[in-house]
């Protein structure tokens, strides 16, 4: 592959572990410590990541357990959940919090799947337009007679099997995800 596309591949490699990320916060039904990634705990002032503050466990496959460093921590990282998007109401004994996934109803899977599609799609528009931005620099390149029509055409045809790849990658995320979420 020629070094005039390694800049492309990043970015559409990045696109791609964007969209990962973005699955692996995608409720499926089961406990997973990463759909806690996001949320933000005020830590001293300070807002801090909820795994830097507490210990985070999976006691059964429907149910998250987190155990604050600090008992003081409990009020807090519950106010952060309640605010979070996750939809789930924390409970407490006073020394850990128990986050307990309900059984996902059929229509609710059916519309994660939607989200799982919509967001792949987002990330193959995102995909595409790197080729547009890569195909537009090579013509300007042949333009200016940087490289020659033959060149071009080798470039254009590389960035197309590169963005033929990772759409490939997507489709494949979205159905093992799709199928997570689906499986009862």
């Amino acid at each position: 592959m020629d070094a005039r596309l390694n800049q492309y591949k990043e970015r559409m490699k990045k696109s791609v572990e964007n969209l990962k990320d973005e699955f692996a916060a995608i409720r499926a039904g089961r406990a997973n410590p990463h759909l806690l990634d996001k949320i933000r705990v005020d830590y001293y002032g300070q807002l801090s990541p909820l795994q830097a503050v507490a210990n985070i466990t999976v006691p059964e496959a429907r149910i998250l357990q987190i155990q604050p460093w600090e008992s003081r921590m409990i009020k807090e990282i519950e106010k952060a959940i309640m605010a979070s998007d996750l939809g789930l109401t924390p409970s407490n004994d006073g020394k850990v919090i128990r986050l307990v996934f309900p059984e996902l109803t059929e229509e609710r899977r059916k519309e994660l799947v939607k989200d799982v599609k919509k967001r792949a799609e987002n990330a193959k528009v995102a995909v595409r337009n790197i080729r547009r931005d890569a195909n537009d620099a090579f013509k300007k390149m042949e333009k200016a007679k940087e490289i020659s029509e033959d060149e071009l055409k080798i470039l254009e045809e590389e960035c197309q099997e590169l963005t033929d790849e990772f759409i490939e990658e997507i489709d494949k995320l979205v159905e093992e995800k799709s199928k997570e979420i689906l499986t009862v």
